[in-house]
């Protein structure tokens, strides 16, 4: 009896350590987010004055005060705004306490080299730096902004009469057709067209022509949407339960047909587009009138992301005809890479395309819709391009990739001419840079940083990229001498042994290289972009708290994602379950390889969203490898999901690969230990995707962990959710239990 009672107590003894230690583990990581407030001198706020003179910026000094700055990029003369000033003058106008220096300033902008405008408390305020003086300059009253459900499609079978450039007449929709009659005079209403129906109907989205003598709209062949229901258990407002809807459009379902129409108002003669060149649209978008007012111009996407066109439909002849012509076995990507700019006085269109199988700009002849030639080219791609200077004839854009031996993500600005020659990078500093250009592009704030390195921030001239100011140097002297340690960027081969791969390391504090720790990889594999940071953050999704609970975190670009090579990209493709594992797990074997203290017997991974569908991903096709999974707001089965992503790169028709790639259909290969967390008002990823989930776990006997967050959104589970990832990877990944948290 004795030995058993000396035995229990051990066992009680030993589990109390054992949760101290890792009670001391959290508050260290919580102490690790509170020094992320260490860093100063850094950029923030960055805004121009309307003439693009003047610019405004915040920073934080080391004293935790919160200054403003006024730059007058002329003179070059900088003048500082103390907030705690600010907040002072503010608190007494208002009789109440209002901690400016600690709130993002709405609305912030420079007025003129001696004031500035900003919106607190529903006004709108004004500093004046001469007379060290703050003053109301409107009273917003209760009006409240609303950016409304990104999903919701509005009824264009009605709307409001468009009135023409003349402001003559008003067009508008009755009955189902295009009517138009004069302002001012009721009895002048004219039926434009006679044969709309409620299924059948001509669009409210009605544009002139400047001559006003010309509209355009479309004939629309209506499908309906399909509506998103939620459940909202909790509601602030009552006791029970409510459900909310949400237009939200699936793949594989009907879409709309829109079919142009031109009209003239005084022959009365309408001219339609070829169907046939139109036919299975995914969307048509973006019309325009042409300068002459005789055809109308719209991009085409056709349904599967093969084929996107620049398309003319002549008001005289009633032609359609294509001018540009992108095609390609695998998808366009529209949703990410497509730039178009007409040069109307020289009939040309600047055009990007992978075509050559990188992201470059092309220069077409609009009248023969023939290539005039190549504007950028080589084994680099085109991220954005920020200005067209048509009268000198010159690109300001963004690249990345350009730079060999360095990181291929890294941004830079750059100029060059439509011709294709006098390419000349802006930034020659080997970092990523963030610039904010002035209204005439003629100057431009350059933040640049690395994921290891602080910021710096200067002014630049845009013609040459020479530094007109050197603006602030970011101080991390704090937060290093804290014990914060920056990631390492890493690469490795991919799975063909010849791509390299690139990602980040990010160790605890108190790292012993002579110990081992479990991976931890956070992923987020949509195609859409990359997702390695490349600037740097301290706000890296939770990781360096992760890390220091004892674990070495890490995060990867695998093949699939983009921002490199259109075949580097290509991996998707009806593929998205592939979200670049073999290329992870190499990179991961790699940097285990050099650095022996990463213990790949136990990987862990996590991930929100299109994250969460690869990181359950991860323990269903790779479980030999990945032993952990948390996976939040999942897309766990790509026909579950709204139309525009999954269609992009998932294709259409729906076949058998979207089954192929959903978790729900792959639930009996589980292995490892899953947690799924979901918030029950998610409206950017159907909640029913992880139910679903869950109910093939249940019948296939797989044990897994379920945390419904009531009222949340689509999110990472909040704060509770992000508590009970990291118990789950402790408990999982350490065989340490975690605290008993309702003891604390």
């Amino acid at each position: 009896m004795k030995l058993r009672i000396t035995t229990l107590l051990l066992i009680i003894f030993q589990f109390s350590a054992t949760a101290q230690g890792t009670l001391d583990d959290y508050k260290r990581a919580k102490e690790v987010r509170n020094n992320f407030g260490k860093v100063y001198n850094i950029p923030q706020q960055i805004v121009w004055s309307d003439d693009g003179e003047n610019f405004i910026y915040r920073v934080k000094q080391k004293d935790n005060k919160s200054f403003l700055y006024l730059v007058d990029s002329k003179s070059v003369n900088k003048k500082q705004i103390d907030l705690d000033e600010v907040s002072k003058q503010m608190s007494t106008q208002l009789s109440e306490t209002v901690p400016i220096n600690s709130s993002f300033l709405i609305g912030l902008k420079p007025i003129n080299n001696n004031e500035i405008e900003f919106t607190e408390k529903k006004k709108i305020w004004r500093w004046n730096i001469l007379e060290n003086k703050l003053s109301i300059q409107k009273d917003l009253g209760d009006s409240n902004r609303s950016g409304g459900y990104w999903g919701a499609k509005w009824d264009d079978s009605k709307g409001e009469p468009i009135e023409s450039p003349d402001k003559v007449y008003l067009a508008y929709i009755k009955n189902n057709n295009i009517y138009v009659r004069k302002k001012n005079d009721l009895n002048s209403e004219k039926q434009l067209t006679f044969d709309g129906s409620p299924g059948f109907y001509y669009s409210a989205r009605i544009d002139w022509a400047d001559d006003s003598k010309k509209l355009s709209s479309s004939k629309v062949r209506k499908a309906e949407v399909r509506q998103l229901t939620l459940l909202e258990s909790s509601p602030t407002d009552q006791l029970q339960p409510k459900l909310q809807y949400r237009d939200y459009a699936k793949p594989g379902d009907a879409l709309s047909q829109y079919y142009p129409v031109i009209v003239n108002i005084e022959t009365g003669k309408v001219v339609e587009v070829d169907p046939k060149q139109v036919e299975n649209q995914f969307s048509l978008s973006y019309f325009n009138w042409r300068p002459d007012n005789n055809a109308i111009t719209f991009e085409y996407n056709q349904r599967g992301h093969q084929r996107y066109e620049l398309l003319e439909l002549n008001a005289n002849t009633g032609v359609t005809r294509p001018i540009i012509s992108e095609t390609s076995k695998t998808f366009i990507d529209y949703s990410g890479k497509k730039f178009r700019k007409d040069i109307l006085k020289t009939n040309e269109v600047i055009w990007s395309s992978e075509r050559d199988g990188w992201n470059h700009l092309y220069l077409f002849d609009y009248q023969t819709g023939k290539l005039k030639n190549q504007i950028t080219k080589g084994e680099w791609v085109v991220r954005k391009v920020i200005y067209v200077d048509e009268a000198n004839r010159k690109i300001i854009f963004e690249g990345s990739g350009k730079n060999k031996n360095e990181d291929p993500y890294l941004v830079r600005y750059y100029s060059i001419g439509f011709d294709g020659n006098k390419l000349m990078e802006l930034t020659s500093e080997t970092a990523n840079h963030q610039g904010y250009f002035n209204k005439d592009f003629t100057k431009f704030i350059d933040v640049y940083s690395m994921v290891d390195e602080a910021p710096k921030a200067v002014l630049r001239d845009s013609h040459n990229g020479k530094v007109l100011m050197e603006l602030e140097q970011g101080d991390l002297t704090e937060l290093t001498s804290s014990g914060w340690k920056a990631p390492e960027v890493f690469n490795s081969k991919g799975r063909d042994g010849k791509t390299d791969i690139w990602g980040i390391i990010i160790r605890p504090n108190n790292f012993d290289p002579n110990k081992k720790y479990p991976v931890i990889e956070y992923i987020y594999a949509g195609p859409h972009s990359s997702f390695v940071p490349k600037s740097f953050s301290t706000s890296l999704s939770g990781m360096y708290e992760l890390a220091e609970l004892g674990f070495i975190v890490v995060q990867i670009d695998g093949m699939g994602t983009s921002n490199r090579s259109k075949a580097f990209h290509d991996v998707a493709w009806k593929n998205l379950k592939d979200a670049g594992f073999p290329d992870r797990i190499a990179w991961m074997k790699s940097a285990a390889a050099k650095y022996p203290s990463m213990n790949l017997e136990k990987v862990g991974i996590y991930g929100t969203s299109a994250g969460g569908q690869s990181s359950t991903g991860a323990v269903l096709f790779h479980p030999e490898f990945y032993k952990v999974a948390v996976s939040s707001c999942g897309c766990h089965d790509n026909r579950m999901d709204k139309i525009w992503w999954n269609e992009q790169w998932m294709g259409w028709p729906i076949g058998p690969h979207y089954a192929e790639c959903s978790n729900i259909e792959n639930a009996n290969r589980l292995e490892g230990k899953l947690m799924l967390i979901v918030g029950e008002l998610d409206d950017n990823v159907d909640p029913a995707s992880t139910y679903q989930l869950v109910n093939q776990l249940i019948k296939n006997g797989k044990d897994h962990e379920l945390i419904v967050v009531p009222g949340m959104g689509h999110s990472s589970g909040g704060d509770y959710g992000e508590k009970k990832r990291r118990d789950f990877f402790v408990k999982n990944l350490l065989d340490v239990n975690p605290p008993a948290w309702n003891l604390y």
